[in-house]
């Protein structure tokens, strides 16, 4: 939904949300424009409607990006512009919770970026970022990619890099990660809480070294200074 101000992101689980993902033609929401945005509506945890479309971004795609999600300057001709992708999309999704992978530094930039380009506006819907949930909530793997997490909960990566595949993927990873946040394994309960709000400490570098952050900032600004040897004070 369109609103003044962006919505929150958020660090838990909700049954009722609206996954997305976008496939665009590089890697800078500043420069770069949307190619392809699907989403899949869940209620209960359970998929009730879907949506996807190509985009015209209005330029040729780079070959490096067509490499990828297999989308090429053909398949777009004739497909909307984003701005009515984007507000079909945003009727689709309603005010409900958005959810995607890597959401928080990537997708939501080019939603807030074009909103404000061809309304003035921005997208009010709270979000949550299954990338944080899974660095959170399984650290002892050491890497959080979508076809990583797809791979440790044994769901199949085929068609992986387009939109609805891709949302068909996340949506299956965000309710097994519910799971995870419902039965903390040993790993977790070694993880640092912030006893502010509850939710996990993450470390971080700042101006003057690191620190201990809440994984909710900006909500929840509870730091912790880190001891040389990496503890707690």
């Amino acid at each position: 939904m369109l609103s003044e101000k962006p919505g929150r992101k958020l660090n838990t689980y909700v049954p009722d949300y609206v996954v997305f993902d976008l496939e665009t033609t590089g890697v800078s929401y500043r420069f770069d424009e949307v190619v392809e945005i699907s989403a899949i509506k869940a209620a209960g945890g359970q998929v009730v409607d879907e949506f996807s479309t190509l985009v015209n971004p209005g330029r040729p795609i780079p070959y490096g990006a067509s490499a990828v999600n297999g989308i090429t300057d053909d398949m777009v001709e004739g497909s909307p512009f984003f701005e009515q992708a984007l507000t079909d999309f945003l009727e689709f999704a309603g005010d409900a919770v958005l959810v995607g992978h890597n959401i928080h530094t990537f997708d939501m930039k080019f939603l807030y970026r074009d909103a404000e380009r061809f309304w003035g506006k921005t997208v009010g819907n709270d979000y949550i970022d299954t990338l944080q949930l899974a660095r959170a909530y399984l650290p002892q793997l050491h890497h959080h990619k979508l076809v990583d997490l797809a791979d440790y909960y044994g769901i199949s990566t085929a068609g992986a890099h387009r939109a609805l595949n891709d949302c068909r993927m996340n949506l299956i990873v965000f309710e097994r990660l519910a799971k995870e946040m419902e039965h903390l394994s040993g790993d977790v309960k070694a993880v640092k809480k912030c006893p502010r709000c509850g939710n996990v400490l993450q470390k971080r570098s700042g101006r003057y070294g690191a620190f201990w952050g809440c994984m909710s900032y900006p909500e929840c600004k509870y730091t912790e200074n880190i001891r040389m040897d990496g503890k707690r004070p």
